[in-house]
């Protein structure tokens, strides 16, 4: 009696296979529709458009495009005019290629850009002078501000003894609530500057107003990272010495004004 021929297996895919890619279909015309029916606040979108125009002159001719409608997601039927969009947004007209228009535009920018740095330092210093005042170091601690970072001078003769770079015990309470500051404003880089007066050394272990002046940011700097949580990268100290003098040498006071240690902290919009 021969032997039955086992079944062979069934040719084509698996039933669920079928199944699934109904499901991918089903949801493919799902997407489809929600997109056609899909909606762009062509207004806000012209407003935008319009203050690109003004300060970077890019969407000349795209701004007008927009208020025509020509917009992909204003549905599918749109879809064909896609490529007169993309090839009206952006384009420069030819007054807009004028090098003084240019230039004009560059200028434009440069303005915005710095009254924003202007007003982001304004604000942090604003900070900074509240802290210091609650804290009741307002006599001890000067705040200046620039588009580019907000400063705090602190008199020589407050920090040191002269000729030295060893900070006195006074100036200690004063540092640790600098360092609070900077540790709760400070996001970007801060910068220790030491500054003397134009007396030159006479003996002493420093020979020149230089080494004096490096001498005291480092220690400043040194005192700052042993007593806040600061990262050390952030963190830059530098010896001016008597060349940027900020009242006249030839004076006790204006020698006693000269005499500092400045902390400049850096915006974060700052071009440092």
């Amino acid at each position: 009696m021969a032997k039955k021929k086992p079944d062979e297996p069934k040719k084509g895919a698996p039933a669920w296979q079928s199944t699934f890619a109904d499901l991918m279909n089903l949801l493919l015309c799902f997407f489809v529709l929600l997109f056609s029916m899909s909606t762009v606040d062509a207004q806000k979108f012209e407003m935008i458009a319009a203050s690109f125009n003004q300060t970077f002159s890019i969407f000349t001719a795209g701004a007008s495009a927009i208020g025509d409608g020509v917009l992909p997601g204003m549905g599918v039927s749109q879809l064909n005019e896609l490529d007169q969009f993309i090839n009206s947004t952006g384009k420069m007209s030819d007054s807009d290629k004028n090098p003084e228009n240019l230039e004009s535009a560059l200028e434009s920018a440069k303005a915005e850009i710095e009254k924003a740095q202007m007003e982001e330092a304004e604000e942090l210093a604003e900070k900074i002078q509240e802290a210091v005042d609650e804290s009741n170091l307002d006599k001890e601690i000067d705040i200046e501000f620039t588009s580019q970072y907000v400063q705090l001078t602190l008199k020589g003769s407050l920090l040191f003894d002269s000729g030295s770079v060893q900070l006195k015990d006074a100036a200690l309470p004063v540092l640790n609530q600098v360092g609070v500051i900077l540790e709760r404003y400070a996001d970007s880089t801060i910068e220790i500057e030491g500054h003397t007066d134009n007396v030159p050394m006479s003996g002493g272990k420093y020979s020149n107003n230089d080494e004096l002046s490096s001498g005291r940011a480092l220690s400043v700097f040194n005192y700052l990272l042993q007593t806040t949580s600061l990262d050390p990268a952030m963190l830059k100290h530098s010896g001016r010495g008597e060349y940027i003098p900020i009242a006249d040498n030839s004076t006790p006071e204006g020698r006693t004004m000269n005499r500092r240690v400045e902390i400049k902290i850096y915006t974060s919009l700052s071009s440092y």
